[in-house]
């Protein structure tokens, strides 16, 4: 990894982008998982992203996640190196994660969220820094 100072003003330019690219690595086999997930960049945090898994535990990634939490990120161009986590419940934590989540798709989405919002689980993903693939 290449320091980088900047990833909080690198993230920021893609506030109000829909997706991001999160890859975990298969907790058998260790290959790696892409997904096209909604994304909010947490406001307290601002190298932090939310997630919401609206398979809960049941999510391949969530399970991913879990045993092997260095992931990476793609947001924009630009491929991260992180750390994933589940959003521990009953925290001031998980009312943000599901609050900026909901409330940026909300207004774009057709159907109604209030339902996904309480029910999906919340997963953080902590960005270190520009991921850089040294098998390359």
């Amino acid at each position: 990894m290449t320091e980088h100072p900047d990833i909080a003003a690198r993230l920021a330019d893609h506030v109000d982008d829909d997706f991001c690219y999160f890859t975990t690595r298969g907790r058998v086999t260790g290959t790696p998982h892409e997904i096209e997930i909604w994304f909010a960049i947490d406001t307290a945090a601002p190298t932090t992203l939310f997630l919401m898994a609206g398979g809960g535990d049941q999510s391949d990634w969530v399970r991913n996640l879990r045993v092997q939490p260095s992931v990476t990120v793609r947001v924009g161009d630009t491929t991260y190196a992180a750390r994933a986590r589940v959003v521990v419940a009953g925290t001031e934590e998980e009312e943000r994660a599901r609050t900026l989540v909901h409330d940026k798709f909300a207004p774009r989405y057709s159907g109604d969220l209030t339902e996904w919002r309480g029910r999906a689980l919340p997963v953080a993903v902590d960005v270190g820094d520009i991921y850089e693939d040294v098998a390359e």
